[in-house]
């Protein structure tokens, strides 16, 4: 149910602003016509975009401020010179006092980050956040994370990763218990660090709702053979950009080639749907859109390079979360988790003995 829903949003944030901020939100109220923006930045910048969609206008308010975080700030930075007057603080402070039930920023993630630990705190049992996003595979769409937002986590962080995911999955994915799996350079037990194997061990003891599949690789983020993968935010980045510089690479081949010679542009112009379908299939703004899990609130980090069309996909995740009560059912696994934990769950690295156990 979107009725009573209301959207704060970053209008400075991006590297295109207002334009992409209010165009997108005009795209997204096609979809949620309940659904109601609450915008965050120069009026006199935003106002002009605003009275070129009247939709937007109508389900609308503006709350001006002319401080917003550059592109380029550092977090420390950003804290300073945008604490409580920032468009990007605005919005997110907005979710924490209850005006808005979900926050959308296409601005800095570093600060992004700060400003929502600061201002959101982090969930009970929570140690670190985490960055998850949707991520295109030959099955549907899986989940992936982190994508950047902790760097280093321990086994139990990783645990906490897992917990969070799967009830993002439940939620967007309406599974009773989605399939967990732990990016890994193997499948086999004895691979990979003993953060990411205590992790497994762990994941395996404890009584979670979800099917835990064990180590997935690189390529199986792409074949969709799990409903959520789970690794650190410095491996999560990479291979994020490393996806999206593929897709670019792919795109960039197919035009050479449809290029290439009289017949080949024949072909293309013969099979001008498949082609269409694939560049659909391919196109990163329509999976646009990473939550931010483990705070107090829900936070949704657009491409800052996006145009309204991306934009109107992070909106949509907004307003998909904020439906589906997300934040409730996390806090009921991670007490299940911790419940676990306090009642002797696993806590040491995985053992020669309880390798061979599970093999």
């Amino acid at each position: 149910m979107t009725r009573g829903l209301t959207i704060a949003l970053d209008g400075m944030g991006g590297d295109h602003g207002p334009a992409t901020v209010i165009g997108g939100a005009d795209i997204a109220s096609v979809r949620h016509p309940d659904v109601r923006f609450v915008i965050f930045g120069d009026e006199a910048k935003m106002r002009p975009v605003l009275n070129d969609h009247p939709r937007v206008a109508a389900v609308s308010e503006i709350v001006h401020t002319e401080v917003a975080v550059a592109m380029d700030d550092k977090p420390s930075q950003a804290l300073r010179r945008g604490r409580k007057t920032s468009s990007m603080w605005l919005a997110i402070d907005a979710v924490k006092t209850g005006r808005a039930q979900a926050a959308v920023s296409a601005g800095n993630t570093g600060a992004l980050m700060a400003m929502a630990k600061v201002i959101l705190k982090t969930m009970p049992h929570v140690e670190r956040p985490a960055l998850a996003a949707m991520w295109p595979t030959a099955r549907g769409e899986s989940i992936v994370l982190d994508l950047g937002a902790t760097i280093g986590p321990d086994a139990r962080q990783l645990v906490q990763f897992a917990v969070m995911g799967e009830a993002y999955a439940r939620v967007i994915f309406g599974l009773e218990r989605p399939t967990v799996g732990l990016l890994n350079i193997g499948e086999e037990e004895v691979k990979g660090t003993e953060q990411v194997k205590e992790a497994a061990q762990m994941l395996r003891e404890a009584k979670l709702p979800m099917r835990f599949h064990g180590f997935v690789e690189g390529d199986d983020i792409s074949k969709g053979t799990v409903d959520v993968v789970v690794t650190d935010g410095y491996t999560g980045n990479i291979a994020l950009k490393t996806a999206e510089g593929t897709v670019r690479l792919i795109v960039e081949f197919l035009r050479a080639a449809m290029r290439s010679s009289i017949l080949s542009r024949l072909g293309y112009l013969l099979a001008q749907g498949a082609f269409k379908a694939l560049s659909n299939k391919l196109d990163p703004r329509t999976s646009n859109g990473a939550l931010f899990l483990g705070l107090n609130g829900l936070v949704v980090k657009s491409h800052g390079g996006t145009d309204p069309l991306g934009y109107a996909a992070a909106i949509d995740v907004a307003v998909d979360v904020a439906s589906a009560d997300l934040l409730k059912k996390i806090v009921s696994d991670l007490e299940a988790f911790s419940a676990f934990e306090q009642a002797g769950g696993h806590s040491n690295p995985v053992s020669e003995e309880s390798e061979a156990a599970i093999s």
